[in-house]
């Protein structure tokens, strides 16, 4: 119900003023869980499996879901306890590829300084041979 008051335009009681910017959204977080809360909720679940419909209580009031718990008990079967902690996200960086990346470009850095040298040395020998032609004929 909306109702205009000295201008102000009011909903249900909350005024236009204190009503958030529709354009403007707050960018959304990934939650994380830590390792303790995550034992502690296998605990609880695992207690609710006397009654039924207390693992879903028990999910709403956390606001977990079920693919939660799968998870969290896979992990814990598989003795992670470093699982339970949160993973990051993204590629994994393969050691093998990076060190391989690493030796091509060292590689290619050193072929870089051979072909320098090269090009040094012959220029010293191009250099001697005609100066020092050219400077013996003078001074003998």
């Amino acid at each position: 119900m909306t109702q205009k008051q000295d201008g102000n335009i009011s909903m249900n009681g909350i005024s236009a003023t204190s009503l958030p910017n529709p354009e403007v959204t707050p960018k959304a977080k990934r939650r994380s869980f830590t390792a303790g809360y995550k034992r502690w909720v296998l605990e609880e679940a695992d207690k609710c499996h006397e009654k039924h419909g207390r693992v879903g209580e028990l999910l709403r009031r956390e606001g977990l879901y079920s693919s939660h718990l799968t998870t969290w008990r896979r992990q814990r079967e598989a003795g992670e306890l470093a699982g339970l902690t949160p993973r990051k996200r993204g590629r994994k960086a393969d050691k093998e590829a990076s060190e391989i990346g690493q030796l091509r470009r060292e590689n290619s850095r050193l072929e870089r300084q051979l072909q320098q040298a090269e090009l040094i040395i012959d220029a010293q020998k191009n250099y001697r041979r005609y100066w020092g032609s050219h400077w013996n004929r003078r001074t003998g």
